[in-house]
């Protein structure tokens, strides 16, 4: 038996206790963190973890029981292809079939021009019909180029590196940018990169780090797999003899090929039976709680999911129709409005809407409702030479309350996008443009700010506003904004005030004021009054920065 002795060390330097003291009385900050060191196994006594290992895989070998072992975790990399398009290899071979490397200088090797590179129908790639191309006349000898080709993962393995210095004749890459550029501070890409791509071009870069070509060991710093956008939702219900079966009653739901096409199936639960599924359309049934069920026969529970896109199901999306239809900036935001950047979603075509929404109210704001409705000059900013802008904007004072949102808004906005997280930043702009939907008066550098923190997210719409807020130059050379810190700070607080348990007005106070000012506040409010008036208060409640509740009879 092997046990590990983990000595602990206090922060006050106090002696060593073993960790059956430890966890009797010790103090939590009192962590161990160090090596174990082995005890009760005669051949390890006294040896630190990695000693003990070493020890014990030797003691394994000379018994003849067991020995050290290396193992990658690589998958095999059938590394040629039977294609045209791919890059040649500079292999070639004599009569007997052995292989040599054509000098550097006849690279690179590239393809040869053919009216003809369709599969020939025998094992011989491609490539075997170009003739002239294949053979080599070499000190005397003949030569056979290799007709296979290398795969396209030959060139995307450091296709990142080639980006760095796209036109160096002499090098793929020059020392001097390569070592300015790399390692790449974050890729992003899709689980199936993890296992094909991003493995082997991390393999790719190892080989050329330890030949001295690149000056770092590992590619990209930071790997962020985005999650796969599913199709639209599908419903489907289960039926025997013409007879509805609800969904509760099915387990090991899943797919299978049959003559009819690909169908959902079930196991009943309790008599084993396979059972087919029928896909409804979406006006065909209604949400109920946590169940989808059938409109026609809400006791009928369907089985609601989303399925990967692809064309033997026929539910892709085409992007190109989307961008048609709604626009790119409303595409982009939704994308990522959709939910968290690394989860799996499912795609809507009519969720889109609420993103044309948001964009054509901030139009509206600042714009206006129709390029008549602008007047074409800004009196207090004198801005004659600009299109047309919405009359409310000017050079007004940001109210303080809508100042101190703002500044909250460019702090979330841009820890968001540090971190990935679009769609809470893009709920932050839809909050704060709802609170410039209701004023009267639009300050230019309240607008100025929100569009600015738009702009990565809708490009487009937010150029062009940028443009008629009077800018001389592209807002992509403007420095992103700042806030205040100072400005983080409520002073004020709205609270909603009830009365017995049914809300009846809100009330703002400062964030410090009494319990009894609260309560003299909210029982002043116009909408509080008349449900007080003539009773008795039996009990009154104030949830700290929560909510205020009057209990009358």
């Amino acid at each position: 038996g092997l046990e590990i002795r983990q000595v602990v060390e206090s922060n006050t330097g106090a002696s060593p206790v073993n960790s059956e003291e430890h966890g009797r009385g010790a103090r939590a900050t009192d962590v161990f963190t160090g090596e174990g060191i082995a005890i009760n196994s005669e051949i390890i006594n006294g040896l630190k973890t990695e000693e003990a290992k070493e020890r014990i895989t030797a003691e394994l070998e000379l018994e003849g029981v067991g020995k050290k072992s290396v193992k990658y975790k690589l998958r095999d990399w059938l590394f040629s292809r039977q294609r045209y398009w791919g890059e040649p290899f500079p292999i070639v071979l004599n009569a007997a079939g052995d292989h040599f490397a054509i000098s550097e200088t006849e690279l690179p090797l590239k393809l040869p021009e053919m009216a003809d590179f369709k599969p020939t129908g025998t094992p011989e790639p491609p490539l075997s019909k170009a003739k002239d191309w294949l053979r080599v006349e070499h000190d005397g000898g003949t030569f056979t180029r290799e007709t296979n080709t290398m795969p396209q993962w030959a060139g995307s393995c450091w296709y990142y590196l080639r980006y760095i210095d796209p036109k160096n004749p002499a090098r793929f890459v020059d020392p001097e940018k390569e070592k300015y550029w790399m390692p790449v501070d974050l890729y992003v890409g899709g689980v199936e990169h993890a296992v094909l791509h991003l493995l082997y071009a991390r393999f790719w870069h190892k080989v050329l780090f330890d030949l001295g070509h690149v000056s770092s060991a590992e590619p990209f710093k930071r790997l962020v797999n985005q999650g796969l956008i599913l199709g639209e939702m599908e419903y489907h219900f289960f039926e025997k003899d013409n007879q509805p079966i609800t969904a509760g009653e099915f387990a090991d739901i899943d797919e299978e090929a049959t003559e009819a096409g690909v169908k959902m199936f079930g196991i009943h639960k309790q008599t084993g039976e396979k059972v087919f599924a029928t896909r409804v359309d979406e006006f065909l049934v209604e949400k109920k709680g946590d169940k989808t069920v059938l409109k026609a026969n809400p006791s009928i529970a369907v089985d609601a999911r989303s399925f990967k896109m692809s064309k033997s199901r026929g539910n892709v999306v085409n992007p190109d129709d989307i961008v048609a239809n709604y626009g790119a900036d409303a595409f982009r935001l939704y994308e990522m409005y959709m939910g968290p950047l690394e989860a799996q979603k499912p795609w809507s075509t009519r969720d889109i809407v609420g993103m044309t929404r948001f964009l054509n109210s901030v139009w509206r704001n600042i714009v206006g409702e129709t390029e008549e409705e602008g007047s074409g000059v800004t009196p207090q900013l004198n801005h004659s030479t600009t299109p047309p802008l919405s009359p409310k904007v000017g050079a007004y004072e940001i109210p303080e309350a809508l100042d101190r949102q703002l500044h909250k808004t460019i702090k979330k906005v841009g820890e968001d996008i540090a971190a990935l997280r679009f769609n809470t930043a893009i709920a932050e702009l839809i909050k704060l443009n709802n609170e410039i939907t209701g004023l009267k008066e639009i300050p230019h550098t309240l607008a100025s700010t929100l569009v600015l923190l738009l702009a990565p997210f809708a490009p487009h719409i937010a150029e062009e506003i940028w443009q008629r807020l009077g800018h001389a130059n592209s807002l992509a050379r403007h420095p992103w904004p700042k806030f205040d810190s100072a400005k983080l700070i409520d002073t004020t607080m709205e609270l909603p005030v009830q009365v017995n348990g049914k809300l009846r007005d809100r009330i703002t106070v400062p964030v410090d004021a009494a319990e009894e000012t609260i309560f003299a506040a909210a029982a002043a409010t116009d909408g509080v009054k008349p449900w007080m008036e003539g009773k008795q208060v039996k009990k009154r409640l104030y949830v700290p920065k929560k909510l205020v509740n009057f209990v009358v009879a």
